[in-house]
């Protein structure tokens, strides 16, 4: 092993520990995937396929639990985008999404204008934790 994959482990050895979770091999060696390639988002099945053709020998169900423990966590941000389909943001700042119908893609917008005004007010005892605007796209249809 070289020493930046080296470092690049001991860097999320120290970030899974840092945010309470127990640094396994299997945790170590998802978030060496997730966090090693810049701000990303990808679906638990997109993760378990890059493990796979990285050597790493994971489940799809430790893939899914490590997710959920790394969003619970603070490392994660989870974006239900398309019925069932979930994706995992790397980018936990507060920020909103473009998604590509048909593509299944996903990408942030850029800081700018988007203004949320008029938001209701939480139920007694709550408050509001983040608000998520996906903004869906598709090819424009010849007229």
């Amino acid at each position: 092993m070289d020493s930046k994959v080296r470092d690049e482990m001991v860097a999320v050895d120290k970030r899974v520990r840092d945010a309470g979770l127990r640094p396994t091999r299997q945790r170590v060696a998802l978030g060496n995937l997730l966090f090693a390639k810049g701000d990303r988002h990808l679906s638990a099945e997109e993760l378990h396929e890059e493990a796979l053709a990285a050597g790493v020998p994971v489940s799809l169900a430790t893939v899914y639990n490590a997710l959920h423990q790394f969003t619970e966590a603070g490392l994660l941000r989870i974006l239900a985008v398309e019925g069932s389909k979930t994706y995992f943001d790397t980018n936990t700042s507060d920020h909103h999404h473009f998604f590509i119908e048909g593509e299944n893609r996903i990408f942030d917008i850029a800081a700018g204008p988007v203004e949320i005004v008029n938001l209701p007010e939480p139920p007694e005892g709550m408050e509001i934790a983040n608000v998520d605007i996906v903004v869906r796209l598709r090819p424009k249809r010849a007229k």
